[in-house]
């Protein structure tokens, strides 16, 4: 059986240059990707990608602003996706600020059509470990919120009904299973409640 073709990438291009985005347009299409949109600035990015809905952003610039770092970081934030960024700027403070606002790739020597397709495919690379993490460290501080909700509303438990804690426990996970509610919403009501009660210090 042959293999399925490789889905055809779409890209986002921001470039205020109309003859430097031809040529990293050309470059994008030479590499297998297809540009849909092209933005002069970063302005509505968030706006424009929800719309559009690229596979990945690329960012051809002089040197990221202020206001470009705020609108990578929203569109970072909202709605990810891989950000390539081609600028002209090598200072290092640009490239931590650039990072830390999302970009997956900052690349300094400019377009090289031969080069970009492994390029751009490092930097999906780079953003989907990235977002693995990022959902990982989520999942986990989700974990210890809804332990610290248990631990708490187990505390409530104990101090009205004069029980031990594992009793406290057994209560609660009883209350959660009768009301086919998980656990941390259980104790997050008991909790609402004794705080209405003024019990919950």
């Amino acid at each position: 059986m042959p293999a399925a073709p490789e889905k055809e990438l779409t890209v986002m291009l921001v470039d205020n240059e109309p003859a430097r985005a031809a040529i990293v347009e050309q470059a994008m299409t030479d590499s297998g990707y297809r540009v849909i949109r092209r933005l002069e600035n970063a302005k509505n990015l968030t706006e424009a990608v929800n719309q559009y809905q690229p596979d990945m952003v690329i960012i051809d610039i002089e040197s990221p602003d202020r206001d470009m770092l705020e609108n990578m970081s929203r569109l970072t934030q909202d709605n990810p996706r891989p950000i390539v960024m081609f600028a002209e700027e090598d200072d290092s403070r640009h490239v931590e600020a650039a990072i830390r606002a999302g970009v997956s790739a900052y690349v300094v020597d400019g377009v090289n059509s031969g080069s970009v397709k492994a390029l751009l495919q490092v930097a999906i690379a780079r953003f989907r470990e990235f977002q693995a993490l990022r959902s990982e460290l989520e999942s986990v501080k989700s974990q210890l919120e809804d332990r610290k909700l248990i631990d708490k509303a187990k505390g409530l438990i104990m101090k009205h009904q004069q029980c031990d804690e594992p009793a406290a426990y057994k209560a609660l996970r009883k209350l959660a299973m009768d009301r086919s509610q998980r656990m941390t919403d259980v104790a997050r009501n008991i909790i609402s409640v004794m705080e209405l009660m003024g019990d919950a210090k």
